[in-house]
């Protein structure tokens, strides 16, 4: 396989980076083509779209998504690349991975039409759950951010966008995705009465303090998790993970989710600019890193 593009996935990327990976998960937290051993360093990355150079007769010249860290050239099994549609453009395709969490998470949290849903954090997950929920009939889906130059993204995806203190209250499902614990806390203030909280961050090795405190029990809350790892338990009998990546890659056929893309820089610059790229003060969404042959 022969790279076109690849995605940067900040949060999780900068966490391998810094070392932050508790040991606990470093079976875990391993990349399906992962080359050394946590903590550092290892080479990491599970967004890659290329075209087919050698293999079985059905791939070959076939652009598809591989699981497989920044690299140009490379081989895989067959049944681990999947064919991205013709009707998505190999640029957009590197979202897949995104959108195969965003969709998992939308099964695990399960909201229904014209529910009230708030959305924590727009970054590229937080973005993609909040797109996904706003398909449902009659929802009414808010992007939640500390950063007002999102309002532009969640115009894009079809949702509306506030800031933590105007953002509207007794919602029936919220979701946590700004990997902050400050975020944590506006999710479990915006959730009404006896609702779900989706917290979809992942802190690595740092300590979160939760307020449990004060109405949370006897608002009756409910906070869950969801991780990627597994299909969600309500479609687990009927999906693998072949079928799910198949359909998030389906779904990134809207034009809408260009908008999550940063503007393309060069494979062979990556190594200069990551570090400045993975700062939290960048404000990247989806780095998009194009290759020579693309």
């Amino acid at each position: 396989m022969r790279a076109l593009h690849s995605a940067i996935s900040r949060g999780t990327e900068r966490l391998v980076l810094a070392g932050r990976v508790p040991p606990s998960e470093f079976e875990r937290m391993r990349a399906p083509f992962m080359a050394g051993a946590f903590p550092f360093p290892v080479k990491y990355g599970y967004a890659v779209v290329g075209r087919v150079e050698q293999g079985p007769a059905e791939l070959q010249g076939r652009t598809v998504f591989a699981l497989h860290p920044h690299q140009s050239v490379f081989n895989v099994p067959a049944v681990a690349v999947a064919p991205v549609p013709d009707g998505v453009p190999p640029a957009r395709a590197v979202l897949a991975a995104n959108t195969e969490t965003a969709l998992n998470a939308v099964w695990d949290a399960a909201p229904g039409p014209a529910d009230r849903i708030a959305v924590v954090g727009a970054g590229v997950v937080g973005a993609l759950v909040a797109y996904l929920c706003g398909r449902i009939p009659g929802t009414q889906v808010t992007l939640v951010d500390v950063e007002p130059s999102r309002a532009e993204l969640a115009r894009a995806l079809g949702v509306s966008f506030a800031a933590p203190d105007a953002a509207a209250r007794d919602c029936d499902l919220v979701v946590h995705a700004s990997g902050a614990a400050a975020g944590l806390a506006t999710a479990l203030g915006l959730a009404g009465e006896e609702a779900t909280v989706l917290e979809m961050s992942w802190y690595g090795t740092d300590d979160v303090a939760v307020p449990l405190g004060a109405a949370f029990h006897s608002r009756r809350l409910k906070l869950i998790s969801s991780q990627v790892g597994k299909v969600s338990a309500s479609h687990r009998a009927r999906w693998s993970h072949a079928r799910r990546l198949a359909a998030a890659l389906d779904l990134l056929a809207d034009p809408k989710l260009d908008a999550l893309l940063a503007p393309a820089i060069k494979f062979h610059d990556l190594p200069a600019r990551l570090p400045g790229m993975l700062s939290p003060a960048s404000g990247v969404l989806c780095q998009l890193v194009t290759y020579p042959d693309a």
